[in-house]
């Protein structure tokens, strides 16, 4: 915290130096303003609105969902769920009593738990995820011989704790998520119509009913199936964390029976066609390349050369000492939404060249900046940081697409599949914007001209092109296309999230308007699949 303070004391002094039109009080109150947003955007809750989000009431069922199509399933029917037990049989019957002798003597602390998940499966999954995602997006210290240990799967509680949930690593991490949850909820939507069980509610009008009724088959539940999907790949992604994973599931199943909305029977089926169907991109994920994406020191070092021998200066860590660059073969994994040679094709032609007047021209507009902030780029530079201990930059959008999405009324299935569509492209966007800045190696702005400070930390990757624009450019371009209501206000949210990393000092405008224009063309290709997808807009 020491250090933050003292950065914003010299910002204060600059903008004393800078504007003798801000008296000392307002410039007083711009650096506690800077300090306090600061420890705000390190100690907010992620999970989401809690407290104050509405239970889930869909519009529409989207009851003909088990035709839409899915992402890695060969069809809905590629895992069978069995058919259930009439609701006139004993075994039904006692799983009936089940939740009345549940909702006899509710405790406060039951109440709640029905409240919080009748908000929506797929919504409180995705900040149960960020959640996460903040917990583990701390960058290892270095060690007493000056170099960096690395988050090791097989050991993920010692020191670093794995993983460390950087933005490519996060990106991966809510697409995985995201889509099984989706595959698993089309295939659930293809039993819940083809078996048609009525919700218990339905069946015996003696259950209190503590969630919004529909008339949404039970069997095979919905909730359990996006918990069952959500488990499996969340325990590959954070395996030090799976008695938490596993708690919430306990928390939502048992939710779910005590609301009255689901019986037991049909929360094992859901449970077991989510697993299942996560099983299927568990062994997508373990196969993805990721795990090689850190590479070695002859790669970082042929990376280097590379760029050498192209006659431009390279990218260095301008960390002390020296980290090793992060995840610089990202760059290789494999894509959701188009093939390896699609990634490549996405990749932009090379930024302006270091010794060239634009490169110079675009160094001084980025000193130009951190010399003179002003209280609306401060402002705009804290809220877009998406630093360590965050949610990250995709998971910032999947706050961003949430809070939308709670005012749609969307049935779980559609959330589902909305979220994969946003997740899916961020992922990409990951995949092709790390390809391209360990292609081209090109240096931040602070390295080309030291008197360039920056207002929030510097990344310990190149520069070409932003990350923060490429992967706003791809969440405006789809979430435009699912909301369209708002498709102005997420272009406007994407330009103000690409010019914070020129306003901080981080990128050069070359960068930020190239990311968008890349993330907006993978944007595209998500939005080509939800056309196809047979769910409508």
């Amino acid at each position: 915290m020491f250090s933050i303070w003292a950065a914003n004391q010299n910002l204060l002094l600059k903008l004393l130096k800078a504007n003798n039109m801000l008296s000392i009080r307002n410039s007083v109150k711009l650096l506690l303003g800077g300090v306090i947003l600061f420890q705000v955007s390190c100690s907010k809750s992620f999970s989401g609105r809690t407290d104050n989000t509405p239970a889930l009431t869909p519009s529409k069922s989207d009851i003909d969902a088990g035709l839409w199509k899915p992402i890695l399933l060969t069809s809905p029917t590629e895992f069978a769920v069995p058919a259930p037990v009439a609701t006139t049989t004993p075994e039904y019957i006692a799983q009936i009593s089940e939740i009345k002798s549940w909702q006899e003597n509710l405790s406060n602390e039951e109440k709640d738990m029905v409240k919080y998940w009748s908000a929506g499966a797929v919504l409180r999954w995705n900040e149960i995820l960020r959640e996460l995602v903040a917990k583990h997006n701390l960058p290892p210290y270095q060690n007493p011989d000056r170099t960096y240990p690395a988050p090791n799967a097989n050991n993920p509680l010692a020191y670093p704790t794995f993983p460390f949930a950087n933005p490519p690593y996060s990106a991966r991490a809510y697409a995985y998520v995201s889509a099984a949850q989706y595959d698993a909820l089309v295939a659930a939507y293809h039993y819940k119509k083809l078996y048609n069980r009525s919700a218990p509610y339905k069946v015996d009008a003696a259950i209190k009913v503590l969630i919004p009724q529909n008339d949404l088959p039970s069997y095979p539940s919905e909730d359990a199936v996006v918990a069952g999907a959500a488990v499996e790949v969340m325990k590959l992604m954070f395996p030090g964390d799976q008695e938490f994973i596993q708690q919430k599931a306990e928390e939502h199943k048992r939710a779910r029976i005590i609301a009255g909305a689901n019986v037991r029977s049909d929360i094992e089926a859901g449970e077991a066609l989510g697993k299942a169907v996560a099983a299927k991109f568990v062994t997508r994920a373990r196969g993805d390349r990721a795990g090689t994406a850190g590479g070695n020191a002859a790669a970082w070092k042929q990376l280097e050369t590379d760029c050498i021998a192209r006659g431009e200066q390279p990218w260095y860590s301008l960390e002390s000492p020296k980290r090793p660059p992060m995840l610089p073969i990202f760059g290789k994994v494999k894509t959701f939404l188009f093939d390896s040679l699609t990634a490549v094709s996405l990749r932009p032609g090379p930024p302006p060249l270091t010794g060239s007047p634009k490169m110079l021209d675009e160094t001084k507009e980025i000193l130009g900046y951190v010399n003179n902030p002003t209280r609306e780029r401060l402002r705009i530079v804290h809220f877009w940081a998406d630093g360590a201990g965050t949610v990250t930059p995709p998971g910032h959008w999947d706050a961003i697409a949430a809070e939308d999405f709670i005012t749609k009324n969307f049935s779980e299935v559609r959330w589902a599949r909305n979220m994969a569509l946003l997740n899916m492209s961020l992922m990409d966007a990951a995949i092709v914007c790390w390809d391209t800045k360990y292609f081209y190696f090109n240096p931040r702005p602070c390295q080309l001209d030291p008197k360039i400070k920056t207002l929030t930390g510097v990344p310990n990757f190149p520069a070409y092109i932003s990350g923060h624009s490429t992967f706003s450019g791809a969440a405006a371009q789809i979430l435009g296309h699912i909301v369209p209501d708002r498709k102005a206000a997420y272009e406007a949210m994407a330009k103000e999230a690409s010019d914070s990393r020129m306003f901080g000092g981080i990128h050069y405008r070359a960068d930020c308007e190239v990311g968008l224009q890349v993330g907006a063309k993978i944007g595209n290709h998500a939005i080509i699949r939800a056309q196809g997808d047979g769910a409508g807009n």
